[in-house]
């Protein structure tokens, strides 16, 4: 009977870890199905239909784009403009192709500039935000707890105070109309640092002590055990350096046509007038779809980073 009692877990127990297994239902939900509370139906009516409304005029700029797209150019010119479309066709998209089918430069070559930039600036900024945050999350030495001060008052400027300065620095290093000038400042976030440090933070030192123990070095310790640990902050930053980087003109850096990106030959459609807005709308869709599409299927990752308190010793 004692090897029973030990081998059956109490009643206690198994109620706790049917509450661990339980998911955590929605803050929305739980608005709604909270029987404690007192809100009368009308007032919950009231409440739906104000958060329907706000989330129409959240998408209607997404279903104009999207109508706008596939809008042949009498319907473009159709004054007030239909939001839907009625004789939807693809001719927008094939326009794309025939405009820069007899340019210098081809489609294609803005695509790829974008890709190179994007997935090289953020590949960067998450390892260099990495191999910074983690001494300083984990180790104390002269002058740590300033340099976090530091990043945390870098974070009150916006780019455009330091837009003049970084052009200075790229200028000096002879990186002007290059992709590096575009990427290289991106690898240096403040934010991503800030985001992995204090996520770093949170990792217990016990852990890195045991990895010291079984002979691992410092590199092998922060991509084996501690990047693994912070899986949701640093696919978080990927998130948000590949929209911010997805939409750069780099205008301010790149001179030549074959450096520049998607997002300016964007901007060049967008002032060729009202004939080019289905063109332009073709052009937003692919703009908008990728970045979108990763967000879908990495939210999970971003709701754990903005909700978790992290471990603890």
């Amino acid at each position: 009977m004692a090897i029973t009692k030990l081998n059956q877990p109490s009643i206690g127990i198994q109620r706790q870890k049917i509450k661990v297994k339980r998911r955590p239902q929605n803050a929305f939900i739980r608005f709604f199905t909270d029987k404690k509370s007192t809100r009368s139906v009308g007032g919950n009516i009231v409440l739906v239909i104000s958060l329907a409304l706000l989330a129409f005029l959240f998408l209607f700029p997404v279903i104009f784009m999207f109508s706008n797209a596939f809008k042949p150019l009498n319907e473009l010119l159709k004054f007030p403009p239909d939001l839907i479309v009625k004789n939807p066709t693809l001719d927008n998209f094939f326009d794309l192709g025939a405009i820069y089918s007899n340019s210098l430069v081809p489609l294609s070559r803005y695509i790829f500039n974008t890709i190179f930039i994007v997935f090289v600036g953020t590949a960067g900024q998450i390892l260099f935000s990495s191999m910074a945050a983690y001494p300083l999350a984990k180790y104390e030495f002269f002058g740590s707890e300033f340099i976090s001060k530091l990043i945390v008052l870098a974070l009150m400027f916006s780019t455009a105070v330091t837009a003049v300065p970084n052009y200075i620095i790229i200028s000096k290093l002879g990186l002007i109309d290059t992709y590096w000038a575009i990427i290289l400042p991106a690898c240096s976030s403040t934010l991503g640092l800030y985001l992995m440090k204090n996520f770093m933070e949170q990792i217990p030192s016990s852990l890195i002590e045991s990895a010291s123990l079984d002979g691992a070095n410092e590199f092998i310790t922060l991509w084996v055990v501690i990047m693994p640990s912070v899986k949701p902050a640093w696919i978080t930053l990927f998130i948000i350096s590949f929209q911010s980087m997805w939409g750069v003109t780099g205008g301010t850096y790149i001179y030549s046509e074959e450096l520049k990106t998607l997002s300016y030959a964007l901007g060049q459609i967008a002032s060729s007038g009202i004939a080019r807005q289905g063109v332009m709308a073709a052009v937003s869709i692919i703009m908008f779809l990728i970045p979108t599409v990763i967000f879908i299927f990495m939210q999970s990752n971003v709701m754990q980073t903005m909700t978790t308190s992290g471990m603890k010793d």
